[in-house]
């Protein structure tokens, strides 16, 4: 994509109802004034709340919200140029129960009150295979308690990856630390039992993985 192209993308983004893109000083400093009004100032209802963390093109959060129109949605990305297509495409149908957020993930305990989130999706995150970059890989020790922290007691984490390595890591880690694995796949397209949220919804990546004859897993669980 063109510098000209993104720019373009970035400023339309500052007009869309449906984007919020706080600055790191506002959300450090404590005074984003979303965090813990998600539901009554955002989507305006007390319905709940579902994030998808990595959303890219917001594919996957537009999706769900299609699919779930009794739920709220929120795509959360650093790079705006990316969910500006998934952004558009909500405001063009008219959909009031998704939106973006663009920020750092690391963030994430800092933008939501505790038990603000339901759910949390994980889809086709960069597995960061080096060593060095665990601290970066999205369902580490670290993150896990973020998510804890801003998920309701009841709340889970859905992971999607064509990772095998992402897969196999993730899943060592549960067990490790004792957290509770609700449902696991390690091939969800050869599997009657995949819930329809996971083989309902393709990006354009995923299909290009599929192509390719990756195999999709996916992990669902709940962080003790």
């Amino acid at each position: 994509m063109g510098s000209k192209n993104k720019l373009k993308r970035f400023k339309e983004n500052e007009t869309f109802s449906n984007v919020v893109q706080p600055s790191r000083e506002e959300i450090t400093n404590n005074d984003f004034s979303l965090k813990g009004n998600w539901a009554k100032d955002f989507f305006k209802n007390d319905l709940p709340i579902v994030l998808e963390l990595g959303c890219g093109k917001g594919e996957y959060s537009v999706g769900l919200a299609k699919m779930y129109p009794e739920k709220n949605f929120l795509g959360v990305d650093i790079k705006g140029a990316r969910f500006w297509r998934g952004a558009k495409t909500a405001l063009e149908e008219g959909m009031s129960n998704v939106g973006f957020l663009r920020t750092q993930i690391e963030l994430i305990d800092l933008i939501f009150a505790e038990n603000e989130v339901d759910e949390i999706w994980i889809t086709f995150p960069d597995p960061q295979i080096k060593y060095k970059r665990t601290k970066h890989r999205l369902t580490n020790t670290e993150f896990l308690q973020k998510y804890k922290k801003v998920l309701k007691p009841e709340g889970v984490v859905n992971l999607k990856t064509d990772s095998e390595f992402m897969h196999g890591y993730t899943l060592g880690l549960l067990h490790g630390e004792g957290h509770e694995i609700l449902h696991a796949n390690h091939d969800v397209y050869k599997n009657d039992y995949s819930p329809q949220e996971v083989v309902g919804i393709q990006t354009f990546y995923e299909s290009q993985y599929l192509e390719e004859n990756k195999k999709i897993t996916y992990i669902k669980f709940r962080v003790k």
